[in-house]
């Protein structure tokens, strides 16, 4: 079979189906090729979409029992996994057969298969159902997505030792889990078995939590992962495992070089992503990095003109919204439009418990970089909001440029933190100053009031901590 087409699109992520689902609205003709029944990509089946599901339902029984210090008490709860797991494919299928919809409306043609480039122009896609279709293409997109990364030489093939993927099959919840990597998927799948009773160990290399995250924002959440997980391991790290009978025996190594062994029921090894390869690039320009990421420009376009690249194929922060970003950058190109992807904010958010999110310039960057900065933070202790649901565990601050007194960045660590740094984002978006942050009228009683108040707390006269400004 042969199909031609103005724009085929490589994967059906969300970089990947919004690029095409944009570029049928804007008139081109467009075939889409994934191996899933319907567009979604890892974020959906096997990412984003499940794990907050998931963390969902740890946050109620966090809340349920937490509600025991207000005078409501609701006893243990019992846990059915085949009715969670059900709840969290049914969020899946859900959202899935409606992108499957919008595909048909759009009238895409969309192709069950794995794709190969066969030039500049053309590729072929093996069909899961059998055979092969040729497709000829005017421009193609990239977005292949990526997969977890290994620890070298630490690796099983047992049920026993799974990656992120495996963890959210929620086969069962075992006794003892251990996290190998304190990053954000690590944390939060590690709070989701803590949560439903698992005793949870995590080890990281780094000496804290997230690396690369302000401190004191890590610092709130990391008491609370102090609190729920059996152990955190820091600057320490996994130099062997061996299955056994009653479950996996993992060696330890700390910063000092001292080896310890310690048995765990399953192993979920957490410790980044790295880019899929995409078949056939050897047979256009395309080039790739020292770390398998595609090179492009600031249209999303390869060394090849009729080929561009999007998402975590093409370079970090690998998340699902950068890549919706760049797929309509790179249609937008396509069609001839002066635009290039510049955004001045990424929001990146950790969706544990408390949340934590950032965007912009974050304290810990303008030091490596010798940038001076000023910081204003507002402690959640003080919000009306934070105390009627008693959850001060909280901290928004912003961080600003002196002088022109203009919004760098944003963090934010408390619960829903993920909802309230959009308004840091369009900030500094705007090129907004704090003063428009502080003049901007917020609802009462909110959290995001702690944004404005943040910037009243910049000027010396924040309503609800006295913090004089220092002359």
């Amino acid at each position: 079979m042969a199909t031609q087409t103005d724009l085929v699109v490589i994967g059906a992520g969300p970089g990947g189906y919004t690029a095409a689902f944009y570029a049928a609205d804007r008139g081109l003709s467009v075939a889409l090729v994934d191996r899933e029944p319907n567009p979604g990509g890892v974020c959906v089946y096997r990412g984003c979409i499940p794990s907050k599901a998931l963390l969902h339902v740890a946050k109620v029984i966090d809340e349920a029992a937490h509600a025991a210090s207000w005078g409501v008490a609701f006893g243990a709860p019992k846990i059915d996994v085949d009715k969670l797991r059900a709840y969290k494919d049914k969020v899946v299928a859900q959202l899935t057969s409606g992108t499957g919809q919008l595909t048909k409306a759009r009238k895409i043609k969309y192709l069950r298969g794995t794709a190969t480039l066969q030039g500049p122009t053309s590729l072929e896609v093996a069909l899961l159902d059998g055979g092969t279709e040729q497709v000829t293409f005017g421009h193609a997109i990239i977005a292949v997505g990526s997969q977890p990364a290994k620890v070298p030489g630490v690796s099983l093939d047992s049920p026993r030792f799974l990656d992120s993927t495996g963890a959210l099959n929620l086969e069962n919840v075992p006794k003892s889990l251990l996290v190998v990597g304190g990053g954000y998927i690590g944390l939060e799948l590690g709070s989701v078995y803590a949560t439903l009773g698992t005793k949870v160990t995590v080890v990281e290399m780094m000496p804290g939590l997230l690396p690369g995250a302000d401190r004191d924002l890590v610092a709130v959440l990391a008491k609370r992962i102090d609190k729920i997980c059996e152990a955190v391991l820091l600057e320490t790290k996994v130099v062997a495992v061996k299955e056994q009978k009653d479950g996996i025996s993992v060696t330890f190594e700390d910063a000092s070089g001292a080896r310890r062994d310690q048995v765990f029921e399953k192993v979920l090894v957490s410790v980044g992503r790295k880019p899929n390869a995409m078949a056939g690039l050897d047979k256009t320009k395309v080039e790739t990095d020292a770390r398998g990421f595609i090179k492009v420009d600031g249209q999303r376009r390869t060394a090849e003109p009729t080929l561009y690249a999007i998402g975590d194929v093409a370079g970090e922060p690998m998340l699902a919204h950068k890549a919706s970003h760049e797929g309509l950058v790179a249609v937008d190109a396509i069609l001839g439009e002066n635009v290039a992807f510049e955004p001045a904010a990424i929001p990146a958010v950790v969706f544990t418990d408390p949340e934590l999110a950032w965007t912009g310039l974050t304290e810990t960057e303008a030091q490596k970089l010798g940038k001076k900065v000023e910081v204003a933070k507002f402690p959640w202790a003080a919000s009306g909001r934070a105390l009627s649901i008693d959850r001060t565990d909280g901290m928004t601050k912003l961080i600003i440029e002196p002088g022109s007194e203009r919004v760098l960045g944003v963090g934010i660590v408390g619960p829903g933190a993920g909802e309230l740094i959009a308004e840091g984002t369009l900030a500094i978006e705007m090129g907004a100053v704090a003063s428009d942050l502080m003049l901007t009228i917020h609802a009462h009683p909110t959290l995001t009031e702690t944004v404005m108040e943040s910037a009243e707390a910049f000027y010396g006269h924040a309503t609800h901590v006295y913090r004089p400004k220092r002359k």
